[in-house]
């Protein structure tokens, strides 16, 4: 796992062969960094990053001077790992929290520019995510939710869905509040 750009471009990243996660493949990773900095100032930027996993997407933004990024994760080892590489990379801008993100999303007031999740692709809630989003009206204006998912899910319908990118096995759909 590497860091795609930003002040630790190419840096690369070892969680160890005992994690869980899938990690965002550095092609699926970098082709959508390419679509959000065609959107989005990096520096202005507060993102909320889902189902951490590695932190390789919260490593990402950070490393692109995001002004803040939330990871959340459940998994301890992973939060372990997150902690420690934000420590040594000095990205004082991000914020770990150990929760279930379905608690954390109920829980928090705080609005995004960019919410990113990638929960366990056979997880039977992920229709849940961008309902509670929306919901909860966590987007600031002209904020994007991406949604990491396998070719099995298709929210097309979705009245907050804007387009889909696939990259390999990996898919990225892209939600935007629709007024």
């Amino acid at each position: 796992m590497r860091i795609i750009s930003g002040k630790y471009r190419g840096k690369q990243l070892f969680p160890g062969k005992k994690f869980t996660a899938r990690p965002t493949t550095d092609f699926a990773k970098e082709s959508l960094f390419n679509i959000i900095a065609n959107s989005f100032e990096f520096e202005s930027l507060r993102v909320l990053d889902l189902f951490s996993g590695t932190g390789s997407i919260s490593f990402e933004f950070a490393s692109r001077g995001c002004l803040s990024v939330e990871a959340v994760e459940l998994e301890h080892a992973h939060v372990t790992f997150i902690q420690k590489t934000a420590r040594e990379l000095d990205f004082k801008q991000m914020k770990v929290f150990r929760m279930n993100a379905f608690t954390y999303l109920k829980k928090t007031f705080v609005k995004y520019d960019i919410i990113f999740a990638d929960p366990p692709y056979d997880m039977a809630e992920i229709d849940q995510v961008p309902e509670i989003i929306f919901d909860r009206d966590l987007l600031n204006d002209n904020g994007w939710f991406i949604l990491e998912h396998s070719q099995n899910c298709n929210f097309k319908d979705h009245k907050n869905f804007s387009q889909t990118r696939k990259y390999g096995s990996v898919n990225f759909s892209i939600f935007k509040r629709s007024y």
